[in-house]
């Protein structure tokens, strides 16, 4: 993109346009959601509140945090930011469109670098700025077979650093199952977003502890028929 067309791109009338064609894109997203997986949110222990959150859920697909963000009631939604690959989401003029436009992402850089901002800093500056985000503790993709990669530790440091807001764990069902790894056309199926009680750090409580709580209380969200039987864990051959 030359000066020339980033001067043009800043015009009033740009500026007006764009977000009138952000708008329609999103509720197209929002309906297109709707029709492909029939999503449904189910608020357990918890309801929608106009206060601060960070939601943290499991990760399997690139559509998860759009399912979330579809769910959310409206006014939230306004407020509610998912944190995003920039890699991913500035590959295209479109992508960064739906990205940036669409749902004011919270782009991260995260190749490994070490330029940049740090991801848990940004996160920090968006929070401390009043934004509501989405987040995704196991900091990947979980392509494989285990239902939930262990948690990293920029979920323990932005509550440790941002006490009041509110953090909500998010269990995602069946979205996987949509979007197979390597798929371009989605496949049909119902989905459901699950909400849990909002949960806190205690005070002096350590790294390790609280990711295992906050692990524990995303598994607990699981449909019963994806819950595997504690004697079967537990009994051997």
């Amino acid at each position: 993109m030359t000066e020339e067309d980033d001067n043009k791109d800043h015009r009033p009338e740009s500026t007006v346009l764009r977000r009138a064609l952000a708008v329609v894109a999103g509720k197209l997203i929002i309906g297109a959601a709707g029709l492909l997986t029939g999503v449904r949110a189910i608020w357990s222990g918890t309801t929608p509140k106009a206060e601060q959150t960070l939601y943290f859920a499991n990760h399997t697909s690139h559509g998860d945090f759009v399912l979330l963000w579809a769910t959310l009631p409206p006014d939230l939604r306004a407020l509610t930011r998912p944190v995003a690959g920039q890699d991913y989401w500035n590959a295209s003029k479109l992508r960064h469109f739906i990205g940036a436009d669409v749902f004011n992402a919270l782009m991260i850089r995260r190749d490994g670098s070490g330029q940049g901002e740090n991801p848990v800093e940004q996160m920090k500056e968006a929070l401390d700025g009043g934004d509501s985000l989405i987040m995704f503790p196991e900091g990947t993709r979980n392509t494989g077979d285990e239902i939930l990669l262990p948690l990293k530790s920029g979920l323990f440091h932005l509550a440790r650093a941002c006490p009041t807001v509110r953090l909500v764990p998010v269990w995602i069902e069946n979205l996987k199952r949509v979007l197979p790894k390597g798929t371009l056309v989605p496949i049909p199926l119902a989905c459901t977003v699950r909400f849990g009680a909002p949960i806190q750090l205690a005070e002096g409580e350590e790294k390790a502890v609280f990711l295992a709580r906050a692990r524990a209380a995303m598994l607990d969200l699981r449909p019963e028929y994806d819950r595997v039987p504690e004697q079967e864990k537990t009994t051997t051959p």
